[in-house]
C-alpha cells in the first residue's frame, strides 16, 4: 500500500529537510495562499518497514540563481500575486553547500536578497 503526505516547504536559502520513505515520489506542489506558504505532496510506501531517508527541497523564487546539481521538480505560483515559487530537490551527497558551520561557507549568494535581477520574471 501506499499513501500521499503534504509538507510544508519554506522559502528562502535554506533547504526544507523531510524524512521520507525509500521509494518516495513527488506528485505535486502548490502555493496555498490563505497560509502563504509553498506545500509538497509526496506519495510514499505504506509498509513499516521500508527504510526512512533524509532529503532536502529547496524553494527558489524566479530569477534567483540555485547549483547546476538540483533538480527541478515542479513550479507553485501565487495567484494573487507576481511571485513564482521553483521547487528543487537538493541530491543527497550535496547538503554540504548549506553547512556552514563546519567550513564557514555562506548560502548569501543563494539569497533572494543578493540576487539583481536582470530579466523580467
Amino acid at each position: 500500500m501506499k499513501t500521499i503526505h503534504k509538507f510544508r516547504l519554506e522559502p528562502g536559502k535554506e533547504p526544507t529537510t523531510l524524512t521520507l520513505k525509500e521509494g518516495y515520489r513527488v506528485v505535486r506542489s502548490e502555493y496555498i495562499v490563505p497560509h502563504k506558504a509553498v506545500y509538497l505532496w509526496v506519495e510514499q510506501p505504506l509498509n513499516v518497514t521500508t527504510p526512512t531517508l533524509e532529503r532536502q527541497f529547496r524553494v527558489a523564487y524566479s530569477g534567483e540563481p540555485v547549483p547546476d546539481s538540483f533538480e527541478y521538480l515542479d513550479t507553485a505560483l501565487d495567484p494573487f500575486g507576481p511571485e513564482a515559487y521553483h521547487v528543487f530537490a537538493i541530491p543527497a551527497g550535496k547538503e554540504e553547500l548549506f553547512n556552514t558551520a563546519s567550513d564557514g561557507a555562506s548560502n548569501d549568494a543563494f539569497s533572494r536578497q543578493n540576487w539583481q535581477h536582470t530579466a523580467i520574471s
